[in-house]
């Protein structure tokens, strides 16, 4: 096996003791990618291993606009953006927009770049998730940066009756978290309370679920 096979296999298992230790054995693995072309750093951030994702950002100059907006490295954004300006609605090799990237990561300051200059505000992801900003964005689980979020988006008139693989919808993500100020904007905005999972879950039943009782008042008038 390859080091950087070796790497991409340490980073999928969670192993980031032996993932550190090759990183400092073959710096060159933190250029690494795997079949799909998802780089090692995109791997790193999706377990959310931040301090091995920290060593291959001391080892990576060249970042590509996903990893940029993921890590939040505005100024590399700023600059791709400008060199190639119809790369804001490119999709990753797994599948995902760079304003999806920033909805799931909660860069703030990145996703409203990204809007203020052509981001599609509901392109889905091209992978069986089907996932619009607005669903990674209600998802996040600080809730005042998925209102924040959420806001934005609106302001570029994102869909909210939109549904994701399982048939999830933003109220559906927004109940789940019990995010009372996200469920009452959504309802502002036309989000369907009564609308199905593909298992007939509605939002109402997903707060009580999770006991989160004040939506559940929301969502029961």
């Amino acid at each position: 096996m390859t080091p950087e096979a070796e790497f991409l296999s340490a980073i999928a298992s969670g192993d980031t003791v032996l993932a550190r230790a090759l990183l400092a054995a073959h710096p060159h693995v933190a250029d690494a990618r795997d079949g799909a072309g998802a780089s090692a750093l995109m791997l790193s951030l999706y377990r959310g291993a931040q301090e091995l994702v920290e060593e291959i950002l001391s080892h990576r100059n060249n970042l590509d606009l996903w990893e940029a907006v993921a890590t939040g490295e505005m100024s590399r954004v700023v600059h791709l953006l400008l060199t190639d300006p119809a790369s804001v609605n490119m999709q990753s090799p797994d599948g995902f927009t760079p304003l999806g990237f920033a909805a799931f990561f909660g860069e703030t300051e990145i996703l409203e770049y990204l809007l203020k200059n052509g981001a599609d505000v509901n392109l889905p992801s091209s992978n069986p998730m089907r996932v619009r900003p607005i669903h990674s964005a209600a998802a996040h689980r600080n809730a005042d940066t998925a209102a924040t979020m959420v806001r934005a988006l609106l302001r570029y008139a994102a869909e909210v009756q939109v549904a994701q693989h399982g048939g999830w919808t933003p109220l559906h993500q927004a109940a789940a978290h019990g995010n009372r100020t996200l469920v009452r904007l959504l309802l502002q905005h036309g989000a369907d309370p009564s609308a199905r999972s593909d298992d007939g879950k509605t939002p109402l039943d997903l707060a009580r679920e999770k006991g989160h009782n004040e939506v559940v008042r929301m969502l029961s008038w």
